[in-house]
């Protein structure tokens, strides 16, 4: 699909710009961003100009307010120019220039070959648009008119920009309901991802092009005339089915001939109370297709779509999908509500709330990111932003849009979290059903409450949405953390009398500032959570107030071989010392079951490595016996190498014969060795026996050569 036009001018924006409060500065940007890319052009030969300034005529077309007008201007002068963000902030104030540089960041991502990179991408986009909303529509502008002139770079590029778009900036412009950029995205994308079925239909279309215009226009005369004998003021239009659409249909099971909705027309009225009696008038002359009438208006989608959708059987036998709204209506429908969100002072408080809500939920994401794994973080994105939507509404007809799957916790904290921290059943369609309930498409949904309830545990065993699972997980977060500071500080004091020391004369505000800078925490809660939890023991901490480090450990040192066997962090018992740190060393990474031995560290505690590890210091003097805990029940983390004859992926049956043996594959590399596939793969698992036995299934698939814990 090569799309040739006009390059556009500024003069030819400037109309409408100028009619802008801000066109001043709007001027001042065009002529920076000018003069920063003189000289530059594009690979399609124009001017480089041209692309900032097509992208601020889509916008233009979205109603966009003057800030992202000034910054779709300048978002390509910290990439492809020399200026910086300190410099923005100069020139164009701070706002402007946080909207670029995370513009300028996210367009030097591209989405990598292998699934780790990915995730990371996925991570950065989402951070940028989180932030900001402006910053996706510049991105979404920005990549609108690059695949509109996709053709002129090379095809590898050309599929992968597709796969991009398609993969992550679509979904993400459907959520948010931008659907005038979505639809032509996603045809611009299976052109170079699919060209021969885009040609297909294309060409069955084109054998039907004027058959089907004159069914149009035919059924449009038809409709006028009844409009207008009524008496009703309105604008119509007809289109055909865009490609896109129709291979979605025919993808997902439909065929050719059952495709109703090739023939479509909308029409735009003034008033709602005209899109009801609009359809009336035409329900009276065509007859309706039975179930395929939806009122969006009494109930509108989450993203504030409003229009009635109905079809009909139309002129000579042909089926009629016809969406009647206002021009309101459309705006919204078209453009996405952030069209019409307010930054400062304009704008609903209804519009505003609903963009926010839309924006929790990229933050609920990223928030659940910073501590997630790389396949946990993939799997939120995909519940929560690229899953299939479901439509339920509240007691009252407001409407809660979630992912497929999602309960009646999820619907709960959707509307708010203390509702969710508080809910103690859940009425759906008036029946009683449990909170572990998959809601579908209308349920209406009552959620039932006690402010003296708190959330349960359990909930995050089958909760959908990262809102939910956020929400539970602070919640017990704090719980704890309050108890382990309690419990952190009742060890020490403990000890303090067990030493007959005093609790001022030992912590300082001296000490107390050297134990945190130390530490690396923040405050002396910390310090008690820190030992509350059982990561330091308290004895280690007050041996950490000492003067000279040197001599504690010397201290322990002489004393190693006199005190008894202890359980420490529940897996490693040290015979030597209760009051030392102790570190499982990442060099080796030993897990339960290797032989191991310690070493006592100058102050770091004691580190623990496989025995014949070749990082352990050659001082004998300071290694001290280690053994594991049997009785105790932690994961660890350790690699396994798996080479693989070259040309056969076997990825997909590695991970489940790990999944059998019910441990978890944090992660994975993919490498060439020798004319082999290496994965190296990261797994969490119980101990050495667990880990030998799913090397042994490893090696009985197919194709595999080697599985060894060291490369």
């Amino acid at each position: 699909m090569v799309i040739l036009q006009d390059t556009i001018s500024f003069s030819e924006l400037v109309p409408k710009l100028e009619k802008r409060e801000r066109f001043e500065t709007i001027k001042k940007a065009y002529e920076y961003a000018l003069n920063e890319h003189k000289g530059m052009t594009r690979l399609t030969g124009d001017d480089f100009i041209t692309h900032p300034l097509e992208v601020t005529k889509i916008l233009m077309d979205l109603n966009v307010d003057d800030v992202t007008i000034i910054a779709s201007l300048l978002h390509e002068v910290i990439n492809n120019g020399n200026k910086t963000y300190e410099d923005l902030v100069n020139d164009f104030g701070e706002e402007v220039a946080k909207i670029v540089l995370n513009v300028s960041k996210i367009n030097k991502l591209e989405l990598p070959d292998n699934n780790e990179s990915s995730v990371i991408y996925l991570r950065k986009i989402l951070v940028g648009l989180a932030e900001d909303v402006r910053v996706l529509y510049i991105k979404l502008a920005d990549r609108l008119h690059n695949m509109r002139t996709n053709w002129a770079i090379n095809p590898q590029k050309q599929k992968q920009k597709a796969e991009e778009t398609m993969s992550v900036l679509v979904p993400i412009a459907h959520r948010l309901g931008i659907n005038s950029i979505k639809s032509e995205l996603e045809n611009l994308s299976l052109y170079y991802l699919k060209p021969d079925v885009y040609n297909d239909i294309l060409e069955k279309l084109n054998e039907t092009v004027d058959e089907l215009n004159d069914c149009l226009e035919e059924m449009k005369d038809s409709i006028i005339d009844i409009l207008t004998n009524a008496g009703i003021k309105f604008e119509i239009k007809g289109r055909v089915k865009s490609v896109y659409s129709i291979y979605n249909k025919l993808n997902n099971g439909k065929e050719w001939n059952k495709i109703y909705d090739i023939l479509a027309l909308r029409i735009f009225v003034d008033e709602e109370s005209d899109c009801y009696q609009v359809i009336g008038l035409i329900h009276s002359r065509f007859r309706p297709m039975p179930k395929r009438f939806k009122d969006y208006i009494a109930s509108p989608k989450e993203n504030m779509y409003q229009s009635l959708h109905t079809t009909v059987f139309g002129v000579e036998g042909h089926v009629f999908e016809i969406q009647v709204r206002t021009y309101e209506m459309d705006e919204i429908a078209e453009k996405g509500i952030a069209s019409h969100w307010s930054y400062k002072e304009k704008g609903s408080k209804k519009i505003q709330n609903v963009m926010e809500q839309k924006l929790e939920m990229f933050r609920n994401v990223i928030e659940a990111s910073n501590n997630d794994t790389d396949a946990d973080f993939e799997n939120a994105v995909n519940a929560d932003i690229f899953s299939d939507l479901i439509y339920t509404y509240t007691p009252k007809g407001d409407v809660v849009e979630l992912p497929a799957g999602s309960t009646p916790i999820d619907f709960a904290y959707r509307i708010h979290s203390r509702v969710g921290d508080t809910t103690i059943g859940a009425i759906v369609n008036d029946q009683i059903v449990p909170l572990s309930y998959e809601l579908k498409n209308d349920d209406v949904v009552n959620i039932k409450t006690n402010n003296s309830s708190t959330p349960n545990k359990d909930w995050l065993t089958f909760v959908k949405t990262n809102q939910a699972k956020n929400k539970i997980k602070a919640f017990f977060s704090k719980q704890d953390k309050e108890e382990y500071i309690l419990k952190g500080k009742n060890i020490l004091e403990a000890e303090l009398r067990k030493r007959k020391m005093a609790f001022n004369d030992v912590l300082t505000p001296d000490t107390i500032e050297k134990l945190i800078k130390d530490l690396k925490v923040k405050d002396l809660d910390e310090i008690y959570l820190s030992i509350g939890s059982l990561r330091f023991t308290a004895g280690y901490i007050i041996n950490l107030t000492k003067e000279d480090r040197h001599e504690v450990d010397d201290a322990l040192f002489e004393r190693k071989l006199s005190i008894p066997k202890i359980n420490y962090k529940s897996d490693i018992l040290v015979e030597g010392n209760s009051d030392i740190m102790v570190n499982i060393a990442k060099c080796c990474m030993p897990i339960k079951g290797d032989e191991i031995v310690g070493y006592i560290t100058k102050g770091q505690g004691i580190s623990v490595h496989k025995k014949g590890c070749s990082n352990i210091p050659s001082d004998n003097d300071r290694i001290v016996d280690v053994t594991w805990n049997m009785d105790a029940s932690n994961y660890y983390f350790t690699n396994i190498y798996v080479y693989v004859a070259a040309g056969f992926n076997l990825l997909v049956n590695i991970i489940t014969e790990v999944g059998k043996m019910g441990s978890i594959v944090r992660s994975c590399n993919t490498k060439e060795f020798d004319n082999k596939t290496v994965y190296e793969i990261n797994l969490r698992i119980k101990d050495k026996e667990e880990l030998e036995n799913i090397m042994k299934n490893i090696r009985k698939i197919h194709n595999v050569i080697e599985v060894k814990e060291e490369m």
